[in-house]
């Protein structure tokens, strides 16, 4: 497996194989300027949360607690944080796709901003997804509710994006078959996932977990595609595209982040093509018209549907059509009338009899589009 490269002084006509799965040293904004237009796929935000901490925290054992009081974390005023926000928001919004996401994870300090200024740029929010955390840190004061959550803005880059990747049924089948809800519960980055330094302290102060990670790549990516951090810090997102077969490419201004992560990620090994193939959506089979399966003769004209209690009846005709009650009409629209609603899913309301059984004509949609599969092979 090849090392993670390093790129400090990448040329600003780069073809794609200069930048991909690389590290881009030095400021975001600047580091993505090299980035040809609508280059990356998805994007992972994780920027600093300007946390407006004063002085330290200490438990009620005067143990001070190892909070965020970097530098990187630190902005004079709200509207140095906004410009801020503003110019990496851009500077992403470039790279982008027009059918790519972006998502951006902050606390209760930050996030609010950061989504006005999204919707301000012409990002349009799909979600706002809530990590809600197994083991959150305690409210030492005891002055405010515990802080046990974090929140995700997930958008597209525009309010027209109508073809962005979203594996809505592979969350809905890890899910139990229901639909994948947008409160997440993980927990917190701890034990041996938790990267610490020759001296027991952590290596980076708000390591993301990387079951969340992969969580938010398997939603909404491809194996293949490109993901963007913009605020690398110690590598999660690099480390679990890696794993889950996309591609990554980071932008990180402090060395020793970027050490921490690269050989995080050069010791990652990728899951197997076949671990990773992603469960089609129904929008993505092929469509099968019903007069194609009287057509190939999967179903005979002639031939008498019924509801699956066997209220109603109707007759398949040659050209598609369904007769009953002296009229011909679609398979849903006749389901409709039958019952006396609006609308009707045909394919599974109308059954066929086989053996002295009811089988739903969808059945028979599934074995043409296996025919065309197979034709196509």
């Amino acid at each position: 497996m090849a090392a993670i490269r390093l790129l400090a002084d990448l040329p600003a006509s780069s073809d794609k194989a200069e930048w991909i799965d690389t590290i881009l040293k030095g400021d975001c904004v600047a580091a993505l300027e090299k980035l040809p237009e609508h280059s990356i796929d998805a994007i992972f935000a994780d920027p600093p949360y300007n946390l407006q901490l004063n002085g330290d925290l200490h438990r009620p054992d005067q143990s001070k607690v190892d909070a965020v009081d970097n530098d990187w974390d630190q902005f004079d005023n709200f509207a140095a944080y906004d410009a801020f926000t503003r110019a990496w928001l851009l500077a992403c919004r470039r790279v982008l796709k027009p059918n790519g996401t972006i998502w951006v994870i902050g606390s209760y300090h930050n996030i609010f901003r950061v989504g006005a200024a999204m919707q301000d740029l012409g990002f349009w929010i799909l979600n706002d997804v809530v990590w809600r955390k197994t083991n959150p840190m305690p409210n030492f004061r005891g002055r405010r509710f515990q802080n046990a959550h974090e929140t995700m803005i997930w958008a597209s880059r525009d309010a027209n994006a109508k073809s962005y990747t979203f594996n809505y049924d592979a969350m809905k089948a890890a899910n139990d078959d229901v639909q994948m809800r947008s409160d997440w519960l993980f927990p917190i980055c701890t034990g041996g996932e938790r990267l610490k330094d020759e001296n027991g302290d952590k290596v980076h102060p708000t390591q993301k977990p990387e079951a969340l990670l992969a969580r938010v790549l398997l939603s909404s990516t491809r194996p293949g595609d490109v993901v963007l951090d913009p605020f690398f810090g110690s590598g999660t997102t690099g480390a679990v595209a890696r794993k889950l077969g996309r591609h990554f490419v980071g932008c990180e201004r402090e060395q020793d982040y970027i050490d921490a992560a690269r050989a995080r990620i050069d010791a990652v090994e990728p899951l197997a093509e076949a671990e990773l193939r992603v469960i089609p959506g129904k929008r993505a089979e092929p469509r099968v018209a019903f007069v194609s399966l009287v057509e190939s003769g999967l179903i005979a004209a002639g031939t008498i549907l019924h509801d699956t209690r066997r209220r109603w009846a109707a007759q398949v005709r040659a050209d598609g059509t369904v007769f009953a009650d002296g009229e011909a009409a679609s398979i849903h629209r006749m389901g409709a009338k039958v019952q006396g609603l609006d609308a009707c899913n045909g394919w599974t309301f109308w059954h066929y009899e086989q053996g002295g059984k009811l089988m739903p004509i969808d059945e028979l949609r599934r074995i043409a589009r296996q025919n065309m599969a197979a034709a196509g092979a």
